[in-house]
């Protein structure tokens, strides 16, 4: 059992909201992280077709079986029956009970809608991403390399003791998720299309979006790219890293950049089936940075925080990785697939150091090696001290 950093805050949040709902993908964790934190809470699975169909035509028979009063209850996959948010908020607008109901959900958007709706200010909403770099460390499972942990990824069942193998476990998830998920969140007609679509955004990974060369390449219309970006971005798939809005008199960049949430999910894309071949890939660099900003984000996530991450990038290609907003101050941290320190690492922290009129060593640098050092251009950190 790899103890979860979302657990703290999950706790806490317990004691201050009658219901929280944690979201994510799918095998991120979300179950065993409540169960095993709520142990004698009640718990039901709508994934289970018999409860769906009970809760869907008997809300109110639902709830008498299953709510106790000085008891909780684990209410897994939510979005299945949205329905039963209405009778959650005449619950609790009777008993305002703090922590009695723990929601979990892994479409993000059509919880959000529903949740809105119903349940304003009577829930906390918390999001747990597969494993981070500081948790898989913590338990003594981390990869060795960066190669190795970008082509492993960090969902939960790959680090159990079954060995699971990667490519078979990336290429259930994603028949799985195709055939079921991107199903309930739109009416998808294409499901090959839909996957080969899914592939041209892994080819984009860590790269401007640009719609109408996706539209162009897929032969779909700019309506259905934009629907089924927001499909795999409710699901959990990928993410937009958005701009820096600042431009120091410059003309920057306002397109978002593509990201995956897990790198092995992109890898199985990109047809990437073993950590060798990932090294000689062409997109090792590109998914090196997936990873790293992926547990950016899930550093701030697992604290119950909203991302504070960004990348900024004028016109004339001038670019950093990714800024940090830190309490209002910026933090520019630049990302390196190489394993080897050189000088070129330090020229988009030097040229923004000037930009910006901020010490160089206040820029932090990422890389796939294993030496720290802090020198006067910025401050080098190996990955697995992110």
């Amino acid at each position: 059992m790899i103890e979860r950093t979302l657990k703290k805050k999950l706790l806490e949040l317990k004691k201050q909201f009658p219901a929280i709902a944690i979201l994510g993908p799918r095998q991120s964790g979300k179950t065993t992280l409540v169960k095993t934190t709520f142990l004698n809470y009640a718990y039901v699975n709508l994934e289970d077709f018999q409860q769906k169909e009970f809760a869907s035509s008997d809300p109110k028979g639902f709830f008498e079986r299953f709510l106790k009063k000085d008891q909780g209850i684990i209410i897994d996959e939510i979005q299945k029956v949205p329905s039963l948010l209405s009778f959650i908020q005449m619950e609790i607008d009777q008993n305002p009970i703090a922590g009695r109901f723990i929601l979990t959900g892994s479409q993000n958007i059509l919880l959000n809608q529903h949740i809105s709706q119903t349940l304003a200010g009577r829930i906390a909403l918390l999001t747990l991403l597969p494993f981070s770099i500081e948790e898989l460390q913590k338990a003594n499972v981390l990869c060795d390399s960066a190669t190795e942990a970008v082509f492993k990824g960090f969902y939960p069942r790959l680090y159990d003791t079954n060995n699971m193998d990667v490519v078979v476990f990336a290429e259930s998830y994603v028949r799985t998720y195709v055939e079921r998920d991107a199903r309930d969140i739109k009416q998808i007609t294409s499901l090959m299309e839909f996957q080969k679509f899914m592939k041209l955004c892994a080819g984009r990974v860590g790269q401007l979006l640009n719609l109408s060369s996706l539209a162009n390449e897929s032969g779909l219309s700019l309506v259905t790219i934009k629907s089924w970006l927001s499909i795999l971005e409710a699901s959990y798939i990928l993410f937009f890293l958005q701009p820096y809005h600042e431009n120091f008199n410059k003309r920057i960049v306002k397109m978002p950049k593509i990201y995956f949430y897990d790198t092995a999910l992109a890898c199985h894309l990109l047809r990437i089936t073993s950590k060798e071949g990932l090294f000689d890939h062409y997109l090792r660099g590109a998914l090196f940075e997936s990873m790293i900003v992926s547990d950016l984000m899930k550093k701030r996530y697992n604290h119950g925080l909203p991302p504070n991450v960004y990348f900024w990038r004028d016109k004339l290609g001038n670019e950093i990785d990714c800024i940090l907003d830190e309490n209002g101050k910026k933090v520019p941290l630049e990302i390196k697939a190489s394993s080897t320190i050189n000088s070129d690492m330090f020229l988009g922290i030097s040229y923004w150091s000037k930009l910006t009129k901020t010490p160089p060593e206040d820029g932090k640098i990422i890389y796939a090696g294993k030496e720290e050092q802090k020198r006067s251009q910025g401050h080098i950190l190996p990955w697995v001290m992110l």
